[in-house]
This record gives structure tokens, C-alpha cells and sequence, in this order.
């Protein structure tokens, strides 16, 4: 089964044969073997060359790069081997005719503070104060359908997350404080996770994207024009609820993350490599996890439902059926 390799050590990553080679600074080195590859992510300072780069691109293996503060900067994303020119173009016209981006965008919502719903009613059973929050999100969600512009609906959106976030504290044991969501830079650790575990989720479904015959520059919630490959954002704002938040929710009240995974500057919080090093593993464990999918009636990894996102918004897009975004079920 293809899998995804984190490499956190600078040094040189090269072509060997059919290997690709990471060489660190010590000399020491971990070969990576193409024909079980996913993707790859780079941390640290790290050369290569456009020998390696032809490599990866002929084995259709994108290569996702980070800082040191371990944040997202940028991906090698290989030539685009199968290509569908109607699905271009029908992707290209659900952008551009309002009505058709804007039913996609409704979907997508719809889908996102559903899962949500489920996160805050999951701690409601185990004892938590969190009815008020899950009203008004019930009462956000009613305005969803009634909007008329994509702007529209991402204010609500941004309602949602708003009240969503808001009930945090009450959701983690850990006596952090956190009273709003803040980007750049995130301030205190809850930010600093969620800004780091946001971040995977979209190479991940990238990552999955890729596979399919989808362009990911051509989204629907998010303007195409603002980040290249908005597509991506799109998709996770539906899985972000399942795979980020319930998992920092778990790594948070289990104490397997605490504030001595994270320095702290004036203005900036982030996590130190150990830290990041340990969400990422368990990050990886829960993408294998498997669930029974009832249409198909079998067991299919979270990762997997990804790829399905992809699909099914292919069918809309062709005509075949009405796109609606995944929901959690259990």
C-alpha cells in the first residue's frame, strides 16, 4: 500500500537507481522506495536537484515543503498525466455561472458544520455544557440555503467556526486559553495545532486530488484566484472537523501534547520538532483508520474518503449526480 515519508533532517535528496535518496549532514541516509510512495514531506533545509525533480514527476509523487516552524510552504506538484478536456471545461462553467459555483459552495457548508454538529453532540453525551453552542449552529446552518452570493455564504461560515471555536475550552481538559481563532501567526498552542493540523489536511487532499482528473486550481467556496490550488481548501473544509479538530481534541485531553511541545515568542506560538513529529504520527494512524461506507458496503480508510470527495463532485460536475459533501455518520 503507497504511503506518505516525512523526512525532518537537511541535507541532500537525490535520484539512486530507482531510489530516492535523502543524505543528511552527518552522512547518514534513508533511501525512499518510489514504487510505495504517496507523497513526500519535507522538513528542514533540504537540496535537490532537477534529475531528482524529473523522478518524482514521472512517478506522479508530489513533494510537499515546510519551514522550520514546520508550516506549509509550497508543493512540487508532478505534470498532470491523465487529463479529461469535458471535465475542464464543465469545471471552469460550475465557476463561473453563480448559480452552479454556488449550490457546490451551499453543499460543502452544508457538510462542514454537519460533521461539526457531530464533534459538539459527541462531548454533549459525555457530559459537556455545550447545548447553547449547537443551537445556534443549527439556527446558522438554517440560513445556508437561503443565500445568494458565495460571500454571503462565507459569512456564515465564518459565523459558525466562530461559535464552534467558542466552545472550545469547554470541549478540551487542558486549561489553555483560547478565546478566537488566530492565523497569522497563531498565538498560543490551540491556534498553533489547528494551523498545523489545517495544513495537512489540505496536502492531503491535494495529495488524493491528484489522483483524480480533477484541476485543483478551479474551486467553488474559495475564490480560484486566491491561493493556486483552492480546490483543495474546498475539500477540507469538510474532513477538517473529522481529522483535525476530533484529533487534537484526543491529543489534547489524553495529555500526549501539552505546552512543553511548543515554544512561545512574543507573539508567536509554535511547536517544537518532537511535537510536531507526534502529531504527524498520529495524524498518519488516523488517516488509515477504516470505516464501514454504506453505499459501497466495505471498509475504506478516511484517507480514502477523501479521494471519494473528488469523485463524487466529478459526477456532479458531469451530470450524473447531485453532489453532496460527506457526512459523518457514526
Amino acid at each position: 500500500m503507497p504511503e506518505s515519508y516525512f523526512l525532518f533532517s537537511s541535507g541532500n535528496l537525490r535520484r539512486k537507481d530507482n531510489v530516492v535518496r535523502l543524505t543528511a549532514e552527518d552522512q547518514r541516509f534513508k533511501d525512499i522506495k518510489i514504487e510505495t510512495t504517496r507523497d513526500i514531506y519535507l522538513f528542514g533545509e533540504v537540496n535537490t536537484n532537477t534529475k531528482c525533480l524529473n523522478y518524482l514527476s514521472e512517478k506522479k509523487i508530489p513533494v510537499h515543503l515546510f519551514n522550520y516552524y514546520g508550516y506549509y510552504t509550497g508543493t512540487f506538484y508532478p505534470r498532470e498525466q491523465h487529463v479529461s478536456g469535458n471535465l475542464l471545461i464543465q469545471q471552469v462553467t460550475h465557476y463561473t455561472d453563480e448559480e452552479k459555483r454556488l449550490l457546490i459552495a451551499q453543499k460543502i457548508i452544508e457538510a462542514a458544520s454537519h460533521n461539526i454538529l457531530r464533534n459538539l453532540r459527541y462531548y454533549l453525551q459525555r457530559g459537556k455544557e455545550l447545548g447553547d453552542y449547537i443551537d445556534e449552529i443549527k439556527s446558522l446552518q438554517r440560513q445556508i440555503s437561503q443565500t445568494l452570493k458565495v460571500e454571503e455564504l462565507m459569512g456564515i461560515e465564518g459565523n459558525i467556526r466562530k461559535v464552534y471555536y467558542s466552545s472550545w475550552p469547554i470541549i478540551i481538559n487542558q486549561k489553555i486559553e483560547f478565546e478566537k481563532r488566530v492565523k497569522r501567526p497563531p498565538d498560543n498552542m490551540i491556534n498553533a495545532l489547528i494551523s498545523y493540523g489545517n495544513t495537512f489536511m489540505y496536502t492531503v487532499c491535494l495529495s488524493e486530488l491528484y489522483v483524480t482528473q480533477l484541476n485543483p486550481t478551479i474551486s467553488y467556496l474559495h475564490s480560484a484566484g486566491n491561493r493556486r490550488f483552492s480546490l483543495s481548501l474546498d475539500t477540507a473544509e469538510v474532513f477538517k472537523p473529522l481529522l483535525v479538530d476530533r484529533l487534537i481534541f484526543s491529543l489534547l485531553n489524553k495529555n500526549m501534547i501539552t505546552e512543553k511541545d511548543f515554544d512561545k515568542e512574543s507573539n508567536f506560538c509554535y511547536m517544537k520538532p518532537a511535537g510536531q513529529q507526534k502529531f504527524l504520527r498520529a495524524f498518519q494512524d488516523r488517516l488509515e483508520e477504516t470505516v464501514k461506507h454504506r453505499s459501497l458496503g466495505r471498509n475504506v480508510s478516511y484517507r480514502r474518503l477523501v479521494r471519494l470527495e473528488g469523485y463524487k463532485l466529478i459526477k456532479h460536475l458531469m451530470g450524473e449526480k447531485e453532489y453532496e459533501g460527506f457526512k459523518i455518520w457514526w
